[in-house]
């Protein structure tokens, strides 16, 4: 089938001879009446004896314009009074990503380079060996940039880590971009009305409005949804939860200031505390990994569930010794009680002095728990109505941001370990399961070990298997675990630090890239992907989401619970 005119490759320049061009790089010098730019895509064709003619497709990695024939600096002011005589060349260095056939010959210089367009755009890219490929965001002069589906969702690869400067590298929006483009496309087949996202809101409000449309969308940031061929909207099945003030009767209600309806409060209940051994979720900060704190955790865990009856007169509760357990307060005050007790098998043969130190920490996580009211006892009813359900939409916002640290990582702990555990018994990948968690350094850090560490190193290397993918952000990758970034397929980098971005986790940006990075605007990130061998700039659209209680279109609809149309 023959290109479209308007698709057509068009002739930029032509490939110089003042500089070395090598199998790996090279240089264009650009026609006056036309331009090359950061990321565009080039073509050159070069015969090679014996072989015919190769392809050499690359993206421009750096362009440069000078006066030649000028010597001195102050040249210039005699060349704008005409005093000088020169010309103005610009060229462009151009990164090699793909040869057809494979032999890496340079290309010859006067060769003539083109922009490519349309499918040679697609071959440059590798975007034509993508079988199944998904809207990653817009390149420089306005093009779709798509990713490989097969290094998403465990085919070949998954995970997704995303870092930058917090406020203005816009990680968590695009974040919520992917999941859009993959839940508004028909990419998931017959699979995505079933999958599913569990996403954890950890700074102000933002996310509660997922369900609803932006009202400050301009027409050109429409446009953009339309090159990519999504629709305009919000997305389609949104469940929000949210900690509870507290109250009284069993009335839990949600503490969520921007939004009084659509929302459900989240809390456990003592039994299940005890069930599920959550105890060490309130121990979930980094430790060192020779402490004993650990190991007397886990006792305390599996002496619990053993001595521990269900309570037949509340499903909420718990019988330790013939005695009810009423709250968390009596359940924590049974465990010390244990574990300071010299003769109990609960603490086993530990130091005192690690006893106090467990008996320190759970006394501050039992405090932030009730703070927090995240653990109830004989005033909840109908504690299922309040258990954080992932199955009932696609797209389920836990919100976070009210509570402490403590309990901020309890909640994401026992969360993400039900889900993990979840995926474990279906055994099988599919339907997907995403995770969205932004500060990944605060769960994951680099050095230590916790609970939470434990699980997350779970899903990085073994999600991919169960269809449970991680799409983490952060400020600062070079205090994540490095196990969870190396096997992220897409790293994807907003905004840095100037400091931060000489880190050698970040030595997939090639020098000229890492400065790029110390000035990019909100919208716009650098996207390093298995196909494509060097990282691209792109842009992604507004949000076309409320993201706050002002951007809200009037009189939307604010209920979660509507249905989602699948396949």
């Amino acid at each position: 089938m023959p290109v479209e005119p308007e698709m057509a490759s068009e002739p930029v320049g032509m490939v110089i001879g003042t500089e070395d061009a090598t199998p790996l790089s090279f240089w264009v010098g650009v026609s006056p009446d036309a331009y090359l730019q950061l990321d565009d895509a080039v073509i050159v064709d070069t015969e090679v004896p014996g072989r015919g003619i190769v392809r050499i497709a690359g993206l421009v990695q750096e362009v440069r314009a000078r006066h030649e024939g000028a010597t001195f600096d102050t040249d210039v002011f005699l060349i704008d009074r005409g005093v000088l005589p020169v010309d103005t060349a610009v060229a462009a260095q151009v990164v090699a990503t793909r040869f057809e056939p494979e032999v890496f010959v340079p290309p010859m210089p006067g060769l003539p380079a083109l922009r490519a367009r349309g499918k040679d755009r697609d071959e440059a890219l590798y975007f034509d060996q993508m079988t199944r490929r998904v809207v990653g965001g817009l390149s420089r002069d306005g093009e779709p940039m798509f990713l490989d589906l097969d290094f998403l969702d465990g085919t070949r690869g998954a995970h997704v880590n995303i870092s930058g400067v917090s406020g203005v590298a816009t990680k968590t929006t695009y974040a919520m971009f992917l999941l859009y483009a993959l839940f508004h496309s028909p990419v998931l087949g017959g699979y995505r009305g079933n999958t599913k996202a569990i996403v954890f809101n950890v700074k102000g409000e933002d996310l509660m409005w997922l369900d609803t449309p932006n009202a400050r969308l301009t027409q050109a940031q429409r446009e953009d949804y339309e090159r990519l061929d999504l629709p305009v909207g919000p997305f389609e099945s949104v469940g929000l939860w949210a900690p509870p003030r507290g109250g009284a009767g069993g009335q839990a209600i949600p503490h969520v200031e921007s939004r009084s309806n659509g929302v459900t409060a989240y809390y456990w209940t003592v039994r299940e505390f005890v069930r599920e051994k959550y105890l060490r979720f309130l121990f979930a900060e980094a430790d060192d990994e020779r402490s004993q704190i650990a190991d007397l955790v886990a006792r305390v865990e599996s002496f619990l569930d053993r001595e521990c009856e269900d309570d037949p007169d509340h499903e909420a509760t718990v019988l330790h010794g013939g005695y009810p357990v009423r709250s968390f307060d009596e359940l924590c005050d049974a465990i010390r009680a244990n574990v300071e007790d010299d003769h109990s098998p609960w603490r086993g043969r530990l130091s005192d002095a690690t006893v106090a130190a467990f008996v320190r920490r759970l006394d501050s996580g039992r405090f932030r728990l009730d703070q927090n009211h995240l653990i109830w006892g004989r005033e909840a009813e109908d504690p299922r109505r309040h258990r954080i359900d992932w199955e009932a939409n696609q797209v389920t916002v836990v919100d976070i941001h009210n509570l402490h640290d403590r309990a901020k990582r309890f909640v994401t702990g026992v969360v993400i370990k039900r889900l993990f555990e979840h995926k474990e018994r279906m055994g099988r990948r599919e339907p997907l399961a995403f995770l969205v968690l932004d500060e990944l350094n605060r769960y994951a850090p680099r050095e230590g070990w916790s609970p939470i560490k434990e699980v997350l190193l779970d899903v990085a290397e073994r999600g991919r298997s169960l269809g449970m993918i991680l799409i983490g952000a952060e400020q600062t990758a070079s205090e994540v675990e490095r196990r969870v970034i190396a096997n992220s397929a897409f790293r994807v980098v907003g905004r840095l630090d100037t400091a931060e971005a000489q880190r050698s986790e970040y030595g997939f940006l090639p020098a000229v890239t890492r400065s790029r990075a110390s000035i990019l605007k909100p919208g716009s990130m650098i996207l390093q992907q298995p196909h494509i061998p060097i990282p691209v700039q792109i842009r992604f659209p507004f949000p076309s989401w409320a993201t706050r209680a002002d951007e809200a279109a009037p009189g939307a609809s604010t209920d979660p619970f509507g249905a989602f149309e699948g396949d």
